[in-house]
């Protein structure tokens, strides 16, 4: 016990004494998080504070390796598990900072933590079962590799994301740590408690300086650094012991971190957004919109994390119900997040509606537009181009498709495919034109679409861009060709240029031809001619 308290207050030192040299080196180097859109403090601050924390924390962790105790025979006997422990949290501090700094990006950043994670797997640091009570044991076999890494990622980013307000992710990762320390010496699993001892130390006197107003930010080489040594610790305690209440009990403590991030990847999943937006969603986010101040908002969290670290203990005692324990721990985070306004049950069916028809239509589009790609590909005349443009317009629900094209001397001509609802009147409809390149000036031919309003502009745009791809690969040939073709034939005055092969389809074109002969010329098109 002399040796837990050693480490406890050993690091709380260190960290106290290296914080306020971090937050003066920091300032001096103008490392520092500025007011934004989605911040909520007023003036820069210090957002290097984690390399503090995980100086402190090591400081005392190393130097446990030199003991000639029982504690420093079990460093000695898993050193090679214990360092590349160590070496993970340190990388992922690292390459935080250096986020800080300079702005990685989340593909480098979660490749770091992938990288990290896999190396403590590889050192044999793996959740292999976890026994359900007395029921049964769940053995995971080669599968434990996935399950650990991503135990230890979601840990990682839970404790990230949830930094958004001052004293919020040190203070409930402090009662994390506090309850895994306890954890630990009931199991007497000696090296997790050092660990989460030497932890806790470092954010305690942490949050000194970062509770509100905060004087210095973890910043992500902070949250990243504690999110994993978290994971890492509670997976090695988990070899010792094959119960839940292994890992239950540390996902007990880091439950609402862990819920924001779940809720938040769901929210920016079903609204097509990057899972690495940001927004201002989380659970600390609509707790401020409810009026609370941030001291307010931070407390009514740590009480949340309190009652579910109780809960947590009273598995230690109740082991046969732990899973009922579990349970009904989760129904209260999810009614409390629902309190909070951070689960909005409507919006997101709603959003989820939307999402299965939008993936529904994209599909429907794409096979539609598949058709006619080999249609147009295989197309040995204007006749056969057209008919297959006809078809792709009626698949992607245009109203009108129309090209125009004037000869030298002022005749021109018209070809008009219409859908199959009736004529709309013009301002129900939007209307976009595609002139085509290399003609001379005042000649080239134009192709308008139109649609209806009621599409959504995001359903027009995505269609828009299957047919011009079209025409990029299959169409201003045609296009080029059709002035020419009224200057040789000679047509004058206003005609409907209708191919045979389109009258028949489901949508309509018009024959008004004001009394014209009618002759087929060698492309197919029906061509008003002098009489």
């Amino acid at each position: 016990m002399k040796t837990y308290m050693v480490v406890y207050f050993g690091s709380a030192l260190v960290a106290m004494f290296l914080t306020p040299i971090v937050c003066r080196f920091a300032k001096k180097r103008g490392w520092v998080d500025s007011p934004g859109v989605r911040k909520v403090h007023r003036v820069p601050v210090p957002r290097i504070g984690g390399t503090a924390i995980m100086l402190g924390t090591y400081a005392l962790t190393l130097s446990v390796f030199l003991l000639d105790n029982v504690i420093g025979e079990a460093f000695r006997l898993i050193q090679r598990e214990v360092i590349v422990l160590i070496a993970g949290g340190l990388l992922v501090n690292v390459m935080g900072t250096i986020d800080d700094i300079r702005d990685l990006r989340p593909r480098t950043k979660l490749l770091v933590q992938l990288v990290a994670a896999s190396a403590v797997c590889a050192a044999g640091v793996r959740i292999e079962e976890v026994g359900l009570g007395s029921w049964a044991t769940i053995s995971f076999g080669w599968f434990s590799w996935p399950v650990t890494v991503l135990w230890i990622l979601g840990l990682t980013n839970a404790v990230n994301l949830i930094d958004g307000l001052d004293g919020l992710a040190a203070g409930i990762s402090t009662a994390a740590c506090g309850v895994m320390a306890v954890l630990a010496i009931w199991a007497n699993d000696v090296v997790m408690a050092v660990l989460m001892l030497a932890l806790l130390g470092s954010l305690t006197s942490f949050l000194f300086f970062n509770f509100n107003p905060a004087k210095v930010f973890m910043g992500d080489g902070g949250t990243y650094f504690v999110g994993f040594l978290i994971a890492g610790s509670t997976v090695m305690c988990s070899q010792k012991k094959a119960a839940v209440i292994a890992l239950a009990l540390p996902l007990l403590a880091m439950g609402v971190p862990v819920f924001d991030m779940l809720f938040s990847v769901l929210r920016r999943t079903l609204e097509r957004r990057s899972i690495f937006a940001p927004d201002r969603g989380h659970i600390h986010h609509r707790l401020l919109a409810l009026g609370m101040s941030q001291r307010h908002a931070v407390f009514t969290i740590y009480f949340v994390t309190c009652l579910m670290v109780g809960m947590g203990m009273w598995m230690l005692v109740a082991r046969d119900a732990s899973l009922l324990i579990l349970f009904a721990a989760s129904v209260v985070l999810i009614l409390a997040f629902r309190a909070a306004g951070a689960i909005r049950l409507r919006e997101a069916l709603n959003a989820l509606r939307r999402s299965l028809a939008n993936a529904r239509a994209i599909r429907k589009e794409q096979r539609a537009f598949e058709n006619v790609q080999l249609k147009l590909r295989e197309a040995g005349s204007f006749d056969d181009w057209w008919a297959s443009l006809c078809s792709m317009g009626e698949s992607m629900g245009f109203e009108r498709i129309t090209i125009s094209a004037r000869g030298e001397q002022g005749e021109w001509g018209i070809l008009v495919w219409q859908g199959s609802k009736e004529a709309l009147r013009l301002g129900d409809v939007w209307t976009f034109r595609i002139p085509a390149s290399g003609s001379q000036k005042g000649e080239e031919p134009t192709l308008e679409i139109s649609g209806s309003v009621g599409q959504s502009l995001e359903v027009s745009g995505r269609r828009l861009s299957l047919f011009g791809r079209l025409l990029d690969e299959n169409g201003l040939p045609y296009l080029a060709g059709l002035s020419s073709l009224l200057r040789s034939e000679g047509a004058i005055g206003q005609a409907d240029l209708t191919p045979r092969s389109a009258t028949g389809s489901t949508g309509q074109a018009a024959h008004s031809l004001q009394g014209r002969q009618l002759v087929p010329d060698k492309l197919g098109l029906q061509i008003p001619h002098k009489a």
